[in-house]
């Protein structure tokens, strides 16, 4: 099993890397590999295995690829545009404020920093679940 799981993380870096090189906007990229229809989730359907996955070194560096995506690519050419959605989230003013804070130290704008932390996996320890 381990044999197994090793050699399926290793193929699905692999499929990324090769995405990669081909230098898609990162929304691409996205969209191909870690969203919903993505490699990631066709190749570890399991919970348990995504999780496991998302904890190795493979699912590391494919987040860097997106990452350096992200600041070299522009938007996505006209005819492969991908509709954007706007979401409302209600936070407390001190968080609002930190990461205003946050986003004018890094150089940046609230909307990259904020798709950049959605980009990131939380543990589920984290999230509180809906009453």
């Amino acid at each position: 099993m381990y044999t197994e799981t090793n050699e399926k993380f290793t193929e699905v870096y692999q499929v990324a890397s090769k995405l990669f090189e081909q230098q898609p906007d990162w929304i691409t990229f996205f969209r191909e590999v870690l969203g919903i229809d993505g490699i990631v989730r066709k190749a570890f359907v399991d919970p348990q295995e995504l999780a496991a996955f998302e904890q190795s070194q493979e699912f590391d560096a494919i987040q860097q690829m997106l990452a350096k995506l992200r600041i070299v690519s522009g938007p996505a050419p006209n005819g492969d545009m991908e509709p954007t959605r706007v979401i409302t989230v209600r936070m407390p003013k001190s968080l609002h404020e930190s990461l205003r804070t946050e986003a004018h130290e890094r150089k940046t704008s609230m909307n990259k920093l904020c798709i950049s932390k959605l980009l990131q996996i939380i543990d589920e320890q984290y999230v509180p679940a809906d009453a």
